[in-house]
């Protein structure tokens, strides 16, 4: 088993309606390689995942949003799911979170819908991403340059278009995290 992401604090911010395979893949990946990931979100003890559009599985809550130092985690995952993001996009203290990863050039991985929150943090201006197509127009207009690809990676953005894009996904975001841990110990 691997350990590159050993010492590496890992946020998930979901609420209900995320896209579960979008969370567990990454999550199962992320523990594997050594990280701590917590479920961060702004619904009581659990949260609701969706395979597409039928309700999943319930997950616990590590902690609640308004709890969460965003200081406290190295990197920020966000889940797509067309419920998840559009409900934390209009969430200020959702909005908030993201943020202050952006702002401390902190790793942030999001992937299908999950760059919609993205739009709101102010952090896809001049920046490369890829998304679910539907997204193209709404990250277009907010200064984005959006592409048709598996996987984009510019600067400390992870970005992926859907579900069947996962292992690259993970792939690069392990990689880049991984960095940040080689940073952090240096």
């Amino acid at each position: 088993m691997s350990q590159e992401l050993q010492g590496i604090n890992i946020a998930i911010l979901v609420t209900n309606g995320f896209e579960q395979v979008e969370m567990t893949k990454p999550r199962q990946a992320f523990n594997d390689a050594g990280a701590s990931t917590y479920i961060i979100s702004p619904v009581g003890e659990e949260v609701q995942g969706w395979n597409h559009y039928d309700k999943a599985d319930y997950f616990q809550v590590d902690l609640p949003l308004d709890k969460a130092n965003p200081d406290d985690y190295d990197a920020l995952l966000l889940p797509g799911g067309t419920a998840n993001p559009d409900q934390l996009r209009t969430n200020a203290t959702a909005v908030k979170f993201i943020k202050a990863f952006v702002e401390a050039d902190k790793p942030v991985a999001a992937i299908c819908h999950g760059p919609w929150t993205l739009i709101e943090a102010d952090a896809v201006k001049g920046r490369k991403i890829t998304s679910w197509s539907s997204l193209k127009t709404d990250l277009t207009n907010a200064g984005a340059n959006w592409v048709d690809k598996e996987v984009v990676v510019d600067g400390n953005l992870i970005t992926s278009r859907n579900p069947d894009d996962l292992p690259a996904f993970i792939d690069k975001a392990i990689a880049l995290f991984s960095q940040k841990a080689t940073v952090r110990s240096a």
